[in-house]
């Protein structure tokens, strides 16, 4: 663990005006490094969605075996994230994330080599598969502890939203690249879109692991508040004399806004996952779309995604960093986007609306994780910002994905809650009301904490400055 320690050189000398003039370079150093490391996780994720046919063709595995090999990296995923976001809090995150690539990458490898070799036996692959969901579990948690430790409250939205994007980019590449590559060097086997993004991956995880530095001190330099003059959070300066489970057992365990935030993403989730998984069933068997237009539903709703990964974090900034209330006007603007696609009855009508939707969903789905930075010491970002994946990935994605699928089956009858009959797309919809609705109290609670929050530390800069006056 030696290798993951965070390093404390001696002061270097420089002066604060002389930190801030080089601030910018070298936090890109460790921005791009996480940035493009995430990005090609998604490089190792999403190509077994793009390899599915080809598995099924070349080597005989059934819709049902291919269900449990993602079932597996589900399952691992999200309780990774809570526990090994745990593990590494207090630790040099960047270089961690980097290295996760590379052991994520190398068991992606192996599942291609195994198949190469043997064929497929799907106990082996469903190990692998969720091992690599364990690997990768933490790449976001590590990514927003590195980014949250190099910048100032005032920036951190946007840094963290231009960061976000990075998934929409590395899933809308996975599939090119890793098909590719099987073409290229392997004619058209199957086993080369595993080995050819997991080559990639290690070599990029293994530059990352020794480019830029995991935060300022690393440099011999002041910490990001101190560099930009603004108060340090008491929660900070308490944690330095805690340990990790102390820091633990006060901030997460006992904190009312993390478990408001864990609930919130779960039904965030919801809306998310069940407008972006069945929009193309959805369309095929209500408007009859034809298959190209019902799979365009997905460019445009991830279009509209990727726009707002780069704007909500800026817009949040420009509310003075009011994540939760921008999260609740975004929930507003969504419930009419919901009418909107509800009701629509055209290609066009379908793409505006879940353009809108991607656009709109994404605002709390990124700013209920910047916000919870406000809640908590740097030293517990990982573990907080895990919990919150793990309550929406095994509960929220896997009630939009089985849940919905139960009410909207027109095969089955349906699901009932609280003695009400749910069946058929009409009903799909009422849920996703519901959904919002909650979401929507919740992330008006936790508007008002985040108020208290921000108005204590206008507080804190004035006393600041009227002491150095």
């Amino acid at each position: 663990m030696k290798f993951f320690e965070l390093q404390r050189p001696p002061h270097s000398g420089l002066s604060l005006a002389q930190q801030r003039k080089l601030w910018l370079r070298n936090f890109l150093k460790a921005f791009f490094v996480v940035f493009i490391a995430y990005m090609c996780m998604y490089l190792v994720r999403n190509n077994f969605k793009a390899a599915q046919p080809l598995l099924k063709e070349q080597y005989g595995l059934t819709t049902l075996e291919l269900g449990y090999i993602g079932l597996a990296f589900s399952i691992t995923y999200g309780i990774g994230k809570t526990a090994l976001g745990y593990v590494i809090d207090g630790r040099n995150t960047k270089r961690i994330v980097s290295f996760l690539l590379v052991a994520a990458s190398m068991t992606v490898l192996a599942l291609g080599l195994f198949l190469a070799a043997f064929g497929s036996h799907v106990g082996i692959f469903v190990a692998l598969w969720g091992l690599n969901g364990a690997f990768q579990s933490v790449g976001g948690p590590g990514s927003y502890s590195t980014i949250t430790a190099w910048t100032p409250r005032k920036q951190r939205g946007r840094y963290l939203g231009f960061w976000n994007a990075s998934h929409n980019i590395g899933g809308a590449l996975a599939g090119v690249v890793a098909l590719w590559g099987a073409n290229q060097f392997f004619h058209g086997d199957v086993v080369g879109m595993f080995v050819f993004p997991a080559l990639l991956g290690i070599a990029i995880g293994v530059a990352g692991m020794f480019i830029g530095k995991n935060d300022p001190q690393e440099l011999g330099w002041n910490t990001s508040e101190e560099i930009f003059e603004e108060p340090v959070e008491v929660r900070n300066v308490e944690s330095e004399q805690m340990t990790k489970f102390e820091i633990f057992r006060k901030y997460i365990m006992r904190n009312p806004w993390i478990w408001l935030l864990c609930v919130a993403n779960v039904f965030t989730y919801i809306i998310r996952i069940g407008i972006d998984n069945w929009a193309p069933l959805y369309v095929t068997e209500t408007l009859n779309f034809d298959t190209s237009a019902a799979v365009e539903t997905i460019f445009y709703f991830e279009i509209g995604a990727f726009i707002a990964s780069m704007c909500w974090g800026y817009i949040s900034d420009l509310m003075g960093g009011r994540r939760a209330l921008v999260s609740v006007l975004a929930m507003v603007a969504l419930f009419f986007a919901i009418g909107f696609y509800k009701n629509a009855t055209t290609e066009l009508q379908v793409n505006v609306s879940l353009f809108a939707l991607g656009a709109l969903i994404f605002g709390p789905q990124l700013l209920i994780g910047v916000s919870l930075v406000g809640f908590v010491p740097k030293k517990a970002i990982s573990v907080a910002n895990g919990m919150t994946g793990t309550f929406g990935y095994l509960f929220g994605d896997s009630l939009a994905k089985v849940g919905l699928a139960m009410i909207a089956d027109p095969e089955r009858e349906g699901l009932t809650i609280f003695g009400h009959l749910l069946h058929g797309w009409g009903a799909m919809f009422t849920v996703l009301y519901l959904a919002l609705v909650v979401g929507f109290a919740l992330m008006l609670i936790v508007s008002i904490g985040e108020e208290r929050q921000i108005r204590r530390l206008k507080e804190d800069d004035a006393k600041a400055a009227a002491a150095t006056s």
